[in-house]
């Protein structure tokens, strides 16, 4: 006999008069680690898609107060800061999971300015982030700025962690916002979503 199978048989005889009869309980490493992601899984919040740091605001208290937060057939002849609303720049927000790209028209729709995350130097998953489309969307503005922009339409297409962040990042480098439009995309029959992740 091999000193290995005298050990084994050894380690059972001594279990058997140490502890009688009962049988041990074993659980590999993997299994233990299948379990514990489950349950921390289990545990996180349901994912928000896009909305993160979005607030509810009680739209129905804004109307009391103001009358004009919604467009009317004098919207387009309305001035800001005496310039009529058609003739203000767009600054096009396009919004997906893994990147953020924003864009500064004229008022006909000609490109001035285009920035990405990738652009501004976030590599990977990093351009995905909420700090990333903020830090966007300031360089973007401060040099919109630069050129004599003061005031923006803003729209905004798509869902992703940049979208409300984006918007900020405008605000705080400067940039008076006067709409925000939403353009996202809705399909009324889509076409039938993939199969759920197994994890």
């Amino acid at each position: 006999m091999s000193l290995l199978n005298q050990l084994h048989v050894f380690s059972r005889v001594m279990r058997r008069t140490v502890f009688g009869n009962v049988k041990s309980f074993h659980q590999t490493a993997a299994l233990c680690k299948v379990e514990d992601r489950k349950a921390m899984l289990a545990s996180l919040p349901s994912k928000d898609e896009g909305t993160i740091g979005e607030r509810s605001i009680d739209i129905d208290s804004m109307i009391d107060k103001k009358t004009s937060i919604f467009p009317d057939a004098n919207t387009p002849t309305a001035l800001f800061n005496g310039v009529p609303f058609n003739e203000i720049p767009i600054c096009h927000i396009r919004v997906s999971p893994n990147n953020t790209i924003i864009s500064i028209t004229d008022a006909k729709g000609v490109p001035q300015f285009i920035r990405s995350c990738g652009i501004e130097g976030f590599k990977n998953t990093r351009k995905g982030t909420n700090i990333a489309a903020q830090a966007t969307a300031i360089s973007i503005s401060t040099r919109a700025i630069e050129r004599g922009y003061k005031t923006v339409r803003v729209t905004v297409r798509g869902l992703g962690p940049g979208r409300m962040s984006a918007i900020k990042g405008l605000e705080m480098a400067g940039l008076n916002i006067i709409s925000i439009t939403d353009t996202t995309p809705v399909s009324w029959n889509p076409p039938r979503p993939r199969k759920q992740r197994k994890l």
